[in-house]
């Protein structure tokens, strides 16, 4: 393989005339640089791409951290990071983290590394031991559902899950129901997630507010899952004085809440009230209600603030919260007047 030292001794100038040559800069007279430009074509040399970038301190590669990208929410954050940075110049690199060892491991190589100009944070909120790391980076650095208070020097896309949570209970409480039932994720997990807890504390504020007394009968958290929702809304089904209605933390575990009420023989909505949350594709295929919230912009801005931070590295930081906004099908209705 050809390199520029080759280049150098054949045209009988230094190695870093032709790096000047290869950059276009000035300060090389034309007639060194046509001898110089006239070996690279006799021997054929091409530079690699990577190594010219790195040399002038850019990799055009952004780097995305994301957990469980296979989930239907998490990819679709995904999608529109993709779609945003597809029309820009920089490269993509994507770190799934899918165990808690893959994210302590990344966790001491990132965010200083050499070969990357910026990164995203998808639905991953950092843990207290990654905060410092993260706020000293020497890259810019974007959350994307992955809010810190100790962080606010970053770039950051908000969901308010609480209030999502809250009225996606208050619709409920709307249409009549009073015995409301919860499905969501394990609260006490090791990525830290804290989506499913948001929602919980939505649910929890607009009962209380409402006068209701909280049940624990009515409160059930599992791995996330359409099958393990499926088990968990069978038992919470089939307690006397069942709920008239579930709220779902997710689209996914509200599919299975459905499956148990086809399987349990009730009929939704007339027997059982089902709301979700995401309205990922799947929720209009099961004309299923639920609270919409805007995952692909959630990504497409994340990639927006990113590249104005690598343009401007003195931007402020921009915190931004998105909207989130019920999407009514066919799984909810008032309660029927014999439950």
């Amino acid at each position: 393989m050809t390199t520029i030292r080759d280049i150098a001794k054949k045209a009988g100038v230094g190695v870093g005339t032709v790096s000047r040559v290869l950059n276009n800069n000035p300060r090389v007279s034309e007639k060194t640089r046509a001898r110089v430009l006239q070996v690279i074509e006799d021997l054929g040399y091409k530079p690699n791409p990577v190594a010219r970038r790195l040399s002038q301190g850019k990799t055009l590669i952004i780097s995305v951290i994301i957990p469980f990208f296979t989930r239907p929410g998490f990819s679709e954050r995904l999608n529109g990071v993709v779609s945003e940075l597809s029309q820009s110049k920089y490269n993509l690199l994507i770190h799934t983290i899918q165990t808690p060892e893959q994210r302590r491991t990344l966790s001491k190589e990132f965010p200083n590394q050499r070969f990357i100009d910026g990164a995203l944070i998808l639905s991953l909120p950092p843990l207290d031991e990654e905060i410092e790391t993260l706020a000293n980076a020497d890259i810019p650095i974007v959350l994307i559902d992955s809010e810190n208070p100790n962080l606010s020097m970053l770039h950051q896309v908000i969901v308010d899950d609480v209030a999502g949570g809250k009225a996606a209970t208050e619709y409920l409480l709307s249409l009549g129901h009073r015995r409301i039932g919860f499905i969501g994720d394990v609260i006490d997990n090791p990525f830290h997630f804290t989506s499913s807890r948001d929602r919980y504390y939505g649910y929890r504020e607009a009962l209380q507010a409402a006068g209701i007394t909280l049940r624990d009968t009515y409160y059930a958290e599992g791995e996330h899952g359409r099958l393990e929702a499926r088990e968990i809304a069978m038992r919470m089904l089939t307690i006397p004085e069942r709920p008239t209605a579930i709220f779902a933390a997710s689209d996914t575990q509200a599919v299975g809440v459905l499956e148990a009420a086809r399987q349990l023989e009730l009929r939704v909505p007339e027997d059982l009230s089902v709301i979700g949350y995401d309205d990922i594709e799947l929720a209009e295929i099961m004309n299923l209600t639920t609270m919409h919230q805007k995952l692909f912009e959630s990504g497409r801005l994340g990639v927006e603030l990113l590249l104005k931070a690598l343009e401007n590295p003195d931007t402020a930081p921009i915190h931004e919260t998105l909207p989130v906004e019920l999407t009514v099908r066919g799984s909810t209705a008032p309660p029927s007047s014999t439950p």
